[in-house]
């Protein structure tokens, strides 16, 4: 009888130990929870920080234009998305600010820094040059267009006016070849019938 208690108070003292170990897992998980949920508002707010200093650049951008998707996401790690493919995060460290670029070859750092400032004006910088380049697009577009004849089904004036030369050179080529000809026809008519070639063709 004595055993079997004492093998109840071991049993007992197994489970309590037990569920102490788990109390303490259970803390030591809280308390990284805690570290990572405050790393992620410290990314938070420091992108904050960046969108409320980029906010004149983004009301600037006119809103027919559909190259930019200006957000603010709570994904791992947070982004603060300025096209499809390019958005700003934090560095490992947690305070150096990364512009990124998706590309086919892979993610490109366009930028990086741990200046507020600093970041503010690589994003600056990339939003214009991406207006400029979409104006450049459109303005090749135009320039393509310019010539286009709409009521002569489709096809660019310039390129029109240029068959219709064409056309024009490759009848002039085929009159002097038949005129050549009949010169020459009659050359030989000449020569047969009086035995001399004209003057003109001497």
């Amino acid at each position: 009888m004595a055993e079997k208690d004492l093998d109840a108070k071991e049993i007992e003292a197994k489970v309590h130990d037990l569920a102490e170990a788990m109390d303490r897992m259970k803390g030591a998980q809280a308390d990284r929870d805690d570290v990572v949920v405050d790393m992620k508002r410290s990314q938070r707010a420091r992108l904050e920080l960046l969108a409320k200093n980029l906010q004149p650049v983004f009301d600037k951008v006119p809103d027919d234009n559909d190259q930019f998707e200006f957000a603010l996401t709570n994904g791992e790690p947070p982004r603060l998305w300025i096209d499809m493919t390019t958005h700003v995060r934090m560095g490992r460290d947690r305070r150096q600010y990364e512009l990124v670029k998706a590309t086919r070859m892979g993610r490109v750092i366009l930028a990086s820094s741990d200046d507020l400032d600093r970041a503010a004006k690589a994003v600056t910088d990339y939003v214009a040059e991406r207006m400029l380049e979409r104006e450049r697009m459109i303005e090749g577009d135009w320039i393509a267009m310019r010539g286009y004849d709409f009521d002569g089904g489709g096809t660019p004036a310039i390129e029109a006016a240029g068959s219709v030369t064409s056309t024009r050179s490759r009848w002039r080529s085929i009159a002097w070849f038949v005129v050549g000809l009949l010169a020459g026809a009659g050359a030989l008519f000449a020569w047969a019938w009086y035995g001399t070639i004209p003057t003109f063709l001497q």
